[in-house]
């Protein structure tokens, strides 16, 4: 075992463990994640294929899901375009607190109040999703008797038990942000067809010893997100493609190592990363729009603070970069971005 004096980062970490490794498959697995006894047997074989990069399977979050319907019209508030149903304060199953773990099309982002107060609104009928314990994740055709769910207080019905899609291949939107196809819709047939996708999630991605030497390692400035975006990107400039096979699945806690989506540290890194990521790979029109974007006062994350520095870096990077590269980059964005984002190819979420 190989073990780093200091946390350097998921990037550096990756690439320690890779120049320490020996074999010709190189698989990583987030250290929250469990893998299916086939996971690297079915990989393999879709590495056969010389011209494909990298393969992730389907990923599903680790615990199981009750399914919560409720039937409140949608309605929309002024200056706001959501769908909106039910403003939620309270939500607790069996007296634990679960406001800010419910997940599904059917409920918005957690949001603050100036008094500490924190509410959730709901998407009028569309189904969220509520987790449960271990112990208590039944099969659909057992029931849930014994769970108590209330919202605002009010004892709530939790319907069938459900398998929770974390990653199912990963998304380019045309502005630039990366998303996990299926993140927080339920396991069905949809996420159970191979195909080729821009890009996959590094928490159980599967390559070659020679592909990573021909891309080049992860970015270890990132320190942690965007870094396997970043390096399928590269992989698919020099032409290369990236496929989901959903032959085998992984399990994932999500959020356990760094604290979650919500930790101002990670929402800047993620949003830092995803900026150098345009700087060194998409068409520079948009990675200087969304650069523009950023320092003229967009968000109170630290980026704008600074990309002075770390922009102009990410710009020399891509000049080395691109003597790689086999396809244009507005040929590559032209074909991908905008394919497998929500509310078109497939319903999805976006990364954060």
């Amino acid at each position: 075992m190989l073990r780093l004096a200091e946390n350097q980062g998921f990037a550096s970490g990756v690439n320690a463990g890779v120049a320490w490794a020996r074999g010709e498959v190189v698989a990583l697995l987030n250290d929250d994640a469990i893998a299916a006894p086939t996971w690297l047997s079915s990989a393999e074989q879709v590495l056969e294929d010389p011209e494909v990069a990298a393969v992730a399977p389907k990923i599903l979050l680790a615990r199981r899901y009750g399914e919560i319907a409720l039937e409140d019209e949608e309605h929309f508030a002024a200056g706001d375009n959501r769908p909106l149903g039910r403003k939620i304060a309270s939500a607790t199953l069996n007296g634990a607190d679960v406001l800010s773990a419910l997940v599904g099309p059917g409920v918005h982002q957690l949001e603050h109040g100036p008094g500490g107060e924190q509410w959730r609104w709901t998407a009028g009928k569309r189904h969220f999703y509520v987790p449960l314990a271990d112990e208590l994740a039944l099969d659909s055709t057992t029931g849930l008797g014994g769970l108590t769910l209330l919202l605002n207080g009010e004892p709530t019905r939790i319907g069938p038990v459900v398998d929770i899609v974390n990653s199912a291949g990963s998304y380019l939107r045309k502005d630039g942000y990366a998303g996990d196809c299926g993140a927080d819709l339920p396991d069905d047939d949809r996420w159970n067809r191979k195909r080729e996708c821009f890009a996959v999630t590094g928490t159980a991605l599967v390559t070659t010893a020679a592909m990573l030497s021909g891309v080049g390692p992860l970015e270890r400035g990132y320190f942690a997100y965007y870094e396997d975006i970043d390096w399928c990107w590269r992989a698919r400039l020099q032409g290369y493609r990236v496929m989901y096979d959903p032959a085998s699945t992984v399990r994932h806690v999500r959020g356990h190592t760094s604290g979650g989506t919500l930790v101002a540290r990670t929402r800047f890194l993620a949003e830092r990363n995803r900026i150098l990521t345009l700087a060194r790979c998409a068409p520079l029109p948009l990675a200087f729009r969304e650069a523009r974007k950023k320092w003229s006062g967009g968000g109170d994350d630290g980026v704008a603070a600074v990309l002075p520095r770390a922009f102009p870096a990410a710009l020399k990077q891509r000049f080395q970069l691109r003597r790689g590269w086999k396809v244009k980059s507005p040929e590559l964005y032209a074909r991908w971005a905008g394919v497998d984002v929500p509310g078109e190819s497939f319903d999805a979420t976006t990364r954060s």
